[in-house]
Formats: structure tokens, sequence, C-alpha cells
């Protein structure tokens, strides 16, 4: 594996010459930039070097010689030493045939002692990855480094083979591209799979590698996987990954080999015939699930073993058995299995057994036997296979449960409750029952603030006050016994029960609980009996004026000493619907006759608007200075009756409430109506859009300052109204102004232009902008008082804008752009043309000059 990377000898400055932008050669010459590049022929890598042989000494003569990366292996017989050597005497030729070219030689002794350090690269990188060979020549041997992994790989026959390789401490591009070969004995490797050569693997595996089952997975820019699924017994044998380089110089090593063994399927694993499908079991109960597994492999393996449970789609590891014989629980079940409520054995040679001593709820569901065979391999353990069973389905039934009071009990003040608690189940076993009592005020047990009376444990043991006492005639009746009671004791009586089972190591597991319906218990007594009156001695006829009210209790001298009353006061708006309105809490005096007031009246009364108070023994007045028109509505009185119990505590016996009384006078109030109305509703794309928002009031006539309207904006984008409406804009009483985002690029604005009127404005209309516009409108009244009332909302009715399309806009810089360009392209012909005769089809005529030779007449000649 080592010989196939060649070898490299890092060369230090100063032992020979150097010269920037230039590998150094073996004398100190320097060869051309880069030392030697990698190429790639036929599914081989193969290197260029430099040979600096020729020349004129200073690298300039110098020519490429190419040489097979995979040279130094043929060479090497296998170790790589034979390849060394040749390739040594040729460095050696090379530095006596290249002088230096700069800066001094190195002595000869020196020189000869570096030339003669043989370093095979390749193999010193494995040693070191084996663990093996001496650093000091880790410090020499730099560069590129494969690998996979260290020793050999057992697999089973039909299991998945998954080979990592990597490389590192290489030059050039980040990512690197791998070349996988097989071969059966470790001599001739066939090419098997690559990265970056779609016709690199021989035609024994491109089959395989079409269906998928044997694949190339990049797990980063440096390393891949090989994966080959559905092993068979012909996969036995050498797998070689190598790099192509693209490295500047040859150093390190470019592949490695690992061989994989194929061993047939020898794992059985079934479940125990005493192990039942279907297993019923209530909770407590203990069960057992056993399974075998045996194995007849000729190599030394270890068998590892896991019980699973399955609940939906969820898995939880119970217990399991480590190839090097360690138990180890899985998670939720470390404190189970330290205690041996949960227990993994072995029955004879093959058998294994699941324990559980108590079942609980959440052992339901179904178990699983998972074994696997583990093989060690140079120190290391490896798994080569796995195999599973379903063992049984452990069902767990609930225990019938169920706990029973009567239902309704009325018992005199000062005598003694008693209540009974029976209990029904259909366990027989050793269970021990745990009765727990609780007092609510309201009849839901699950409700907080449930008092817990007594409780008798598991261990019989009681716990209670010393008015209560508990007793049980047998195992499935209790007793609850409350001595002296009072009315106090009025409310819901609850009964819980809960089963426990004892456990291993003195443990106990709670298998069912219970709670029974409320028992409702009424101590019955003597209440105060009394009415109460509310009467108006002062009626306010118009705003600001005086109102007095007067709360009387009428028979209250029956009340004993022991009893005292708490006035309370109320308030309820009168709307001009027919809407529900929830009364307003606005004062109480205490029995003590301490005054405490709501938020809503606590300012009036410090300022003295509000007054409260106590007139005579059976009368309380409310009175309020100055009428407003907020004030206006119905008052009514509670004034409630409180005993006081043994314990020097009050309880609220009775309230009595009053008939309401009216404060209402006759006023005039404003009717606000909304209208909408636009010059522009059919507008041409890229127009103002403008719509008005007129306000109209009718009625009673009020001053501008004393009104102020919050205005919203809406759009319905369709014809008719069966969308949505879309918010575009909103204006409050404040005059600020919210608009919505929209997709489309025109802008809206929205102002007040009076105080009754609001334009809203589309900037650049678009196509997305028709539809039905309307506008929503929330006036505000000003009271005499100074404050501000908000009345109901009005809506106008909508009006319909529509966008169309100009059309002479649309065409009118298309048709300019055309005629433009018709009359550029004409007058450049027409210059062409004018050109090309004028200039290239000129032709020269050429004269014959005659010569001019007067006729001589008839008669001379």
């Amino acid at each position: 594996m080592g010989g196939a990377g060649g070898r490299a000898l890092r060369l230090f400055p100063f032992a020979f010459g150097k010269r920037p932008g230039g590998t150094l050669s073996a004398a100190g010459a320097p060869c051309p930039a880069g030392g030697g590049r990698w190429g790639r022929e036929r599914g081989r890598t193969y290197a260029r070097r430099w040979d600096c042989s020729g020349g004129d000494g200073s690298g300039a003569g110098a020519r490429p010689r190419r040489r097979s990366a995979d040279s130094g292996a043929a060479g090497a017989g296998g170790g790589g030493g034979g390849g060394g050597e040749a390739a040594e005497k040729e460095e050696e030729a090379e530095s006596r045939s290249c002088p230096a070219s700069m800066g001094r030689p190195a002595p000869r002794p020196l020189l000869l002692a570096l030339l003669s350090l043989e370093l095979d690269c390749a193999r010193t990188s494995q040693l070191l990855h084996h663990g093996k060979g001496p650093t000091w020549v880790s410090a020499l041997c730099q560069g590129r480094v494969v690998r996979v992994p260290a020793g050999s790989l057992v697999r089973v026959v039909g299991t998945e083979l998954v080979i990592p390789c990597n490389v590192s401490d290489y030059d050039g591009p980040s990512e690197q591209n791998f070349d996988w070969s097989f071969s059966s004995l470790g001599s001739s490797f066939v090419e098997l799979a690559s990265t970056w050569e779609v016709g690199f693997p021989a035609q024994l595996y491109r089959e395989r590698l079409q269906k998928g089952e044997i694949l190339l997975r990049r797990t980063a820019n440096d390393a891949v996987e090989l994966l080959i699924k559905n092993v068979q017994p012909s996969d036995q044998g050498h797998y070689k990954c190598s790099t192509p380089s693209t490295d500047a110089t040859v150093q390190g090593n470019y592949e490695d080999t690992v061989q994989v063994k194929v061993l047939a399927d020898a794992l059985h694993v079934s479940a125990s015939p005493l192990s039942s499908l279907g297993l019923g079991l209530h909770l407590g109960e203990p069960f057992e699930l056993r399974c075998t597994a045996a194995t007849a492999s000729p190599l030394h393996t270890h068998l590892a073993l896991l019980w699973e449970l399955r609940r939906s789609a969820s898995r939880h590891s119970v217990l399991a058995l480590t190839h090097k014989g360690r138990l180890r629980p899985g998670p939720g079940y470390e404190q189970r299995s330290h205690s041996g409520d949960v227990r993994l054995d072995t029955v004879g040679s093959d058998g294994y057994r699941l324990a559980v001593s108590r079942a609980l709820a959440a052992d339901q569901g179904t178990y699983r036997c998972i074994v696997s065979e583990w093989i060690e391999e140079q120190g290391s353990w490896q798994e080569i296979q796995e195999k599973a069973v379903d063992v049984a389905t452990v069902v767990i039934q609930p225990t019938v449960l169920r706990a029973t009071l009567c239902r309704n009990v009325s018992v005199a003040e000062g005598k003694e409750l008693d209540l009974t608690c029976n209990i029904t189940t259909d366990r027989a076993d050793d269970v021990q029952p745990e009765v727990t009592w609780y007092f609510s005020r309201t009849p839901d047990s699950t409700a907080p603030g449930p008092h817990v009376l007594a409780r008798l444990d598991r261990d019989s043991l009681m716990h209670s006050s010393p008015h209560v006492a508990l007793s049980h005639v047998d195992a499935r009746s209790y007793h609850l016994l409350v001595r002296d009671v009072s009315k106090e004791n009025s409310g819901y009586y609850f009964c819980h029960v809960a089963l426990w089972t004892p456990g291993h190591n003195r443990s106990w597991h709670k298998v069912a609980e219970a709670t029974s319906a409320p028992a409702t218990v009424d101590v019955t007594w003597l209440e105060p009996d009394y009415q109460v009156y509310l009467n108006a001695s002062k009626v306010p006829e118009f705003s600001d004026d005086l109102t007095e009210l007067e709360c009387q209790v009428v028979d209250m001298k029956s009340m004993g000493a022991s009893v005292r009353v708490t006035v309370s006061w109320y308030y309820r708006m009168n709307r001009r619907s027919d809407d529900m309105v929830t009364s307003e809490f606005l004062a109480v005096m205490d029995r003590d006759w301490t005054l405490k007031y709501s938020e809503r009246s606590k300012q009036r009364a410090q300022d003295g608007d509000f007054i409260f108070s106590k007139e005579r023994m059976d009368t309380f007045s409310f009175r309020i200075q100055r009428t407003t028109e907020e004030d206006r509505g119905s008052y009514y009185c509670v004034v409630s009756a409180w005993t006081k119990q043994r314990n020097d505590s009050w309880v609220k016996s009775k309230d009595v409430f009053s008939k309401p009384v009216h404060i209402f006078w006759a006023s005039e109030g404003p009717v606000f109506n909304a209208s909408v109305y636009s010059d522009t509703p059919s507008v041409i794309r890229g127009d103002l859009i403008k719509l008005f928002c007129i306000v109209t009031v009718e009625g009673a006539a009020l001053d501008p300052d004393d009104m102020a309207f919050d205005v919203s904006w809406f759009v319905v984008h369709s014809f008719g109204l069966d969308k949505a409406p879309v918010l575009l804009s909103s204006l409050d009483r404040k005059g600020i102004v919210n608009t919505a985002q929209r997709d489309w690029k025109s802008d809206l604005s929205l102002e007040r232009m009076s105080v009754l009127e609001f334009l809203l404005q589309v900037h650049g209309s678009e196509d997305q902008d028709f539809g039905n516009y309307y506008c929503s409108v929330t006036p505000w009244v000003k009271s005499p008082t100074g404050s501000w009332q908000k009345e109901a909302e009005i809506y106008s009715k909508p009006i319909f804008v529509t966008v169309k399309m100009d059309v002479l806009n649309a065409f009118k810089y298309p048709l300019l752009i055309g005629v433009g360009l018709s009359t550029v392209i004409g007058l450049l012909s027409c210059l062409i043309g004018y050109c090309s005769s004028h200039w290239c089809c000129k032709k020269e005529v050429q004269e014959t000059r005659r010569e001019r030779r007067r006729l001589m007449s008839m008669e001379m000649d």
C-alpha cells in the first residue's frame, strides 16, 4: 500500500541553491515553476517530472519527462523498496548533472549524505497512520495522505458495506476526486467506481452501479464513501482508494488499500415458545419474556442483545447486554434496573430472559429482541450484522376502581357529620388502599384550593385534625366523622382512593386511583331575615343638579349581636339599544363602617363629588353633588349579613338586593350620517382619484369644537360586495393618519378638508385600484363636563370606481420608436448604397489619345 505514491525528499535552502518561482532540483538547479503536473490517461494517474540534466546548467534547457505515478509500486514489488532505489539513483544522477545557479554549493559530503537518505513518504505516512514509525521522519515527509480504515473489514452476506476514504495535506482545489478499484487476491486491481470519470468502471460493475447496488457518496470535499448494498461472497477482496494528484510536486501517498472479508450468515434469532404473542396484565403484576440467539460463525465473534419496547411510532431501549458482557439499562430504566425491578438473565447457552417484577402503565407495547454479532479486528470491535424478532405484545389492562358517597346531606349546626366512602375494585391481590378526604367550596374536585381534611395511608396510619376522625368497618368501607359542625362546614366533600402494590426492595407502585362524586353538605341554621329598599330623595332635573339616594334595611332589629351588615353600591349604564350591560361597583361600607372605593369613584369621592354615609343604624345614603350626563343610569344597593363564628371569623350568611332606581332627564342628542362623493368615478390609468367622505348632523346643533370624528376608508375589489373589505387609510380624531401597505405603486393620501369633510386621494391610479369605496365614521361628542363620549359607528354607501387604460399613451411610444428606427435604417441604407457606388464600384476608364490629323482633300490625294 505504501509504494504507489512515490517518495519525496524535501530539500532545504542551506544545502541547495534556490531561485524564486521554481522548484529545486537535487543539485539546486531550479526547475520550471510548479515542479511538475499530473495528468490522466486511460484510467491511470501519471506525473510529469522535470528533468534538469540538459541545458547550460541554469535550468533553461530543462525538458519534461513523463513518469507513471504507480511506477514506484511496480518496481517495488509490493513493498516500495525497489522503486525507491531506482528513484534515488535517478535523482543522484540528476543532481550530478544539474549545477547550482545561485549561492554556493554545499560541501560534497553533506550533499551525498542527504542524497543517500532514502525516504519512502507513502510508507512513512501509512506507518504513522497505524501508530508506527519514527516521528522525525514525518517532519521530512510532508505531502498528500490518503486513508481508508486500518486493518480489515468483516461483513456478512446480505448486509451493507461502507468504506470511507479521505485525503489530507494536498495542494490544488479543495474538492478532490477519488478512484476505487477492486482485487480479489490483492495483486491485479479492476476499476470499480470514480467521482470524475464516467467510463472508469469496468464492464463487470457497470450494471450494479446503474442499479444503485454500488454507490459513491461524497461526505466532504476531501472525503467519500464506497457503499455496496447486499454484500455477496464475490465482494470479498481488496479495495483500493486512489486520488489523482493536483499537487505541485509528488509528495506523500496517493492511494490506500483495505481488505474486506465476507462471511456466511450463521446467526439465528427466534422467540421462545414459552413467550405468548399477546400478554394481558394488570398494573403491578410480574411478567417474563424470552428469546434465543446463537451463531455458527467460523470466526471468533461475540453476541450483543437489546430488549426494545415499541409504542405507536416511538421506540425505547429497555435493557441491553453488550458484546463485552456488560448490562446497560435504557433511558428511564436506570432506577428500575438498579432496584432489580427489571432484569436481564441468561437461560442455558442461547436463552435470554427479560423479567419485570411489577408491570407499569409505561410497560405496555410490543417487545422486540435485537441481536447483533461483533468481531474483533486489530484491537477494535466491529458490528458485522444485526437481527431482530418480535417476542410479545404486552397489554396493561386498567384496574377497575370506583369510590362512591351519598350525594346530599343536611345536618344541623353543632351536630356530627358522618360520611361513608365505599370502594369497588376488581383486584383481589395484595393491594393496599390509601383514602384521602377533601373539602371544597366548589363542586369541581380539580379546581385549585381543595382542603385536605384527613388521610388514611397504605400503612393504615391516620392523619387528621382534632375535630375530624377516620374509621373503617372493612377493607372496602371508610368513614369520615366531623364533630360540632358549623356553617363554615357547608360545602362539597370528596373521597379520593389510591391502590398501591408492593414492589421490589420494599418499594411501592400506584396501580389505580379514583375520586368520588362530590357529596353536598348543607349545615342548617337560622339566617337573618330582612328586606332592603332604595329610594331617591332628590332626583336631578338637568346636568350638574344634585342626586341623593337612600338605602334602608327593614327588620334589622331581629338580627342578633353576632350579625353585622355591609352595604355595597352599584351603577348600571342605560344603553339606547338592548345590549346587556354589566353592573359597575362604586363603593362598599364594611362591617366596621370602613369605606372602600372603586377606580371610577375614588377620584370623585376625594373631590367631594361622591359622598357615601350612614345616616342611621338602618339607613345608608349616597349623594352626587353635581350629576353629569355620564351619571345617568340605574343605581342599586346590596346589603350583606355576616355572622361571627366560633373561631372569631366572619362568614357571609345572606345577600339582599334592592330594586334599581333610574336617574335620567330628557335631553336631545345629535344624529350623524355619512356619504361618499367623487368627481372622478371613472378615470384613466395614472390619473388622480378624489373621494370625499361628507358627514351631516341632524337634530341638536353642535359647536364644531364639541365634535370630532374617526374616519376610515375601505375598498371591496369586486363589482359586487362579495369579497372582504380592505382597509386603505384611517384618520383619528387627533389628526393621526395610518395608511395600509399595498402591493402596487399607486399612493394614498387622506386629509381633513373641514370638520365634516374628509378627502381620500389615489395618486397614479392603476388597474388594481378599481372597486367599491366607502368610509366609516365614529363620532365623538364633547359633554358639558368636558369629557368626550364615543357615539355609534356609521357607514356610508359605497361608490364604484373604474380605472381604464389610455390606448393612445399605451401605443404612442412604441409607434414613435418604430418610425424613428425605420427612418434611421432607411437613411443608413441609402448612405451605405451611395458610398458603395461611389467608392467601391467605381472603375477608372483610361481614354486612348487619338491623333488629330487633318483630312486630306481628294484633290491632294
